[in-house]
């Protein structure tokens, strides 16, 4: 069953997307394959851009997935769709709702912001989880 992992950012710290990129960095070094899940096509730019500039001599292999290529070429994948098929080690969710695929996933990571509309969806979303009875963590940053 899909463990979930839910990451309270505090004010005045890492943005979301920088604690995404740190988060993968993470599932990266211990091997894993990480799938970040962004709202739009603008937002996944914005986070390719970041990975390439988040910390000075870190590198963090990974790419912009059109769907279509293989998980397997890239580490650490980004999108805002579902991710290929082969995917499903570590999703880290960018994005407001809870995605239909998301049970693929062995962890889910749920990023939730400062700011009280961030911690509205952040509450929908655990509560989606908690009512089919996933394992669930709650991380105060």
């Amino acid at each position: 069953m899909t463990k979930v992992d839910f990451y309270l950012l505090p004010a005045g710290g890492d943005s979301t997307e920088l604690f995404a990129c740190r988060l993968a960095e993470k599932a990266y070094r211990l091997g894993h394959k990480v799938y970040l899940l962004t709202p739009d096509p603008p937002a996944a730019r914005e986070l390719d851009e970041l990975l390439w500039t988040f910390s000075q001599g870190s590198f963090v292999p990974h790419a912009v997935s059109d769907g279509a290529a293989p998980a397997d070429d890239h580490p650490v994948l980004i999108g805002h769709e579902e991710p290929p098929p082969n995917l499903s080690e570590v999703l880290v969710n960018l994005a407001a709702e809870v995605p239909p695929w998301f049970g693929r996933f062995a962890r889910v990571a749920e990023l939730v912001g400062p700011d009280d509309a961030a911690k509205a969806r952040g509450r929908e979303r655990y509560r989606f989880y908690r009512e089919r009875g996933y394992p669930l963590d709650t991380h105060t940053l």
